[in-house]
């Protein structure tokens, strides 16, 4: 595992993890020192914690408490995975919203109000955005916070061939979400039935199907907005949608600001971030 410290402050810091783990690794106990969320930028990763199962895929967010003991693994992963981890002190949890039942939750699904906001993070993390990394460290807390309440994933009972087959089905549409796919060509990839792999997918990653690929075309937009001046519009069709109207409303819903604006708060635009990506 190699941890980079990018930013720290009296309240935050940021971290970058790239984890080279593979099946073959034997997992271990560690323990989260402080309240934390890690986007998962890149690859795949499971998570043992508080006796449940987690399937972390790119967009998906790891959540620690203080003290809770985890144990990640990659039983059904390749390895590679990459996160941006952003950890915070009781002060600032306290300003966020200290809800024991979300920051013991374990983890978050690849929800598209974290993804946008997790790809704005990377922007500022490699130097493509002007804003602070304490400013869309509270936006990104606050936003968790604000989206998972009361949003308590039920314990799915599932095999592990088909978490495998989930994780590496959602890989799948994270690489190819540009294009056009569909549940069944989806559950082709998968090699089960369109039916049973709409089941496994939502009970193993918390999402459907289509839920995935709309929001790896809302990260992947989000992240154009942020490192490039490419025209809105291009955006749109580059990152799979077929209408532009349909990619406005879709990322205003995702990210509480349109694609415009979104685009103003990457570049610095505090007054935006404050008011329509931190929701309190």
């Amino acid at each position: 595992m190699q941890a980079r410290t990018l930013f720290q402050s009296g309240g935050i810091s940021v971290t970058d993890y790239r984890c080279a783990a593979g099946p073959d690794d034997a997992p271990f106990a560690e323990q989260h020192a402080s309240h934390s969320i890690s986007y998962v930028r890149k690859g795949s990763f499971g998570c043992r914690c508080r006796g449940r199962a987690h399937e972390l895929v790119a967009g998906a967010v790891l959540i620690g408490a203080p003290g809770e003991e985890y144990v990640c693994h990659h039983e059904h992963h390749a390895g590679g995975d990459e996160c941006l981890s952003f950890a915070f002190t009781p002060e600032v949890v306290d300003l966020i919203g200290d809800d024991v039942s979300v920051w013991r939750q374990g983890s978050a699904a690849p929800l598209a109000e974290l993804m946008t906001l997790g790809e704005l993070a990377q922007a500022v993390a490699s130097g493509q955005s002007d804003l602070g990394f304490d400013e869309i460290g509270q936006a990104f807390a606050a936003r968790l916070v604000n989206v998972v309440s009361g949003k308590a994933r039920r314990q799915a009972t599932i095999g592990a061939r088909d978490r495998r087959r989930a994780v590496e089905t959602a890989m799948w549409i994270a690489v190819h979400s540009a294009e056009s796919i569909d549940l069944d060509g989806a559950a082709k990839q998968a090699g089960v039935s369109p039916f049973h792999f709409l089941r496994m997918f939502r009970d193993a990653l918390g999402v459907t199907p289509h839920q995935y690929l709309v929001r790896s075309r809302l990260r992947h937009a989000a992240r154009l907005l942020a490192e490039s001046e490419n025209p809105i519009t291009d955006i749109a069709f580059d990152v799979g949608f077929g209408d532009l109207s349909n990619f406005v409303r879709s990322f205003h819903r995702a990210a509480g600001a349109s694609p415009r604006a979104f685009r103003q708060a990457s570049k610095g635009s505090r007054k935006i971030l404050q008011e329509r990506l931190a929701l309190h």
